[in-house]
């Protein structure tokens, strides 16, 4: 135990716990030579620190991590790593391409409490360096509303985006979890990160191409519903 405490980075209490929840199997590996001393299989230091990584940086709780561990620990392995490279790679790409407050303000002309107001419901989140390249995106097509006559006048603000954030939000998480289970394990993951980076753009098209559908459809479907009803 004391050889797999300092292996692992976890202590021994710990360790026991891990035990007695049955996040490190059923044990049938465990050597017990007596009462108080045991010899653990080597693997053991691995998935004590994978335990220990879900716990502290995905803030899972141990009963979620024992069943994912119990029905494929190789697969969640695969998974964290896809996250991570994919996470890393976007970090990187936000920071290289990040603009300016100077720099949006002079482009788009959006006036600046529409930006602080739209950073406080958190729809805008710049640092420091200024925006990344999804909220310049963002702030030049409410610039783009703003001039096509959607103001704050006849009732269009920026707390309307938080209705299509919150429509998203699902779509999104669905999206993730498909993603993840179709490349992890599956798929090499330098090659699937590239898969991931190169269907954003197809996708923000297709999104936009569906929402024109749907929304002259249901231009129609209410005219013919009113019309129905004369």
């Amino acid at each position: 135990m004391s050889q797999l405490a300092e292996r692992s980075g976890v202590s021994a209490g710990t360790i026991k716990h891990y035990l007695r929840e049955g996040l490190l199997g059923d044990q049938a590996d465990v050597v017990r030579t007596s009462r108080n001393m045991a010899y653990y299989p080597p693997d053991f230091v691995d998935r004590i620190r994978l335990i220990k990584r879900l716990q502290e940086e995905r803030f899972m709780p141990l009963r979620v991590i024992r069943d994912a561990l119990r029905d494929d620990p190789e697969r969640l392995e695969a998974l964290i790593e896809l996250e991570d490279r994919i996470i890393e790679r976007a970090t990187a790409q936000g920071e290289q391409t990040r603009t300016s407050r100077a720099e949006v303000d002079e482009r788009y002309g959006v006036p600046a409490n529409v930006l602080e107001r739209m950073e406080e419901i958190g729809v805008l989140t710049p640092t420091a360096r200024g925006y990344d390249a999804d909220d310049v995106a963002i702030v030049e097509a409410i610039s783009r509303f703003r001039a096509g006559g959607f103001e704050e006048a006849i009732g269009f603000t920026v707390y309307d985006t938080i209705r299509y954030r919150e429509a998203l939000q699902p779509l999104v998480e669905e999206e993730v979890g498909v993603l993840l289970h179709r490349l992890a394990n599956r798929v090499d993951p330098d090659r699937a990160v590239e898969i991931v980076a190169s269907g954003a753009e197809p996708l923000r098209e297709l999104i936009g191409a569906l929402h024109s559908k749907l929304l002259l459809a249901e231009l129609r479907r209410q005219r013919d519903e009113r019309r129905e009803q004369r």
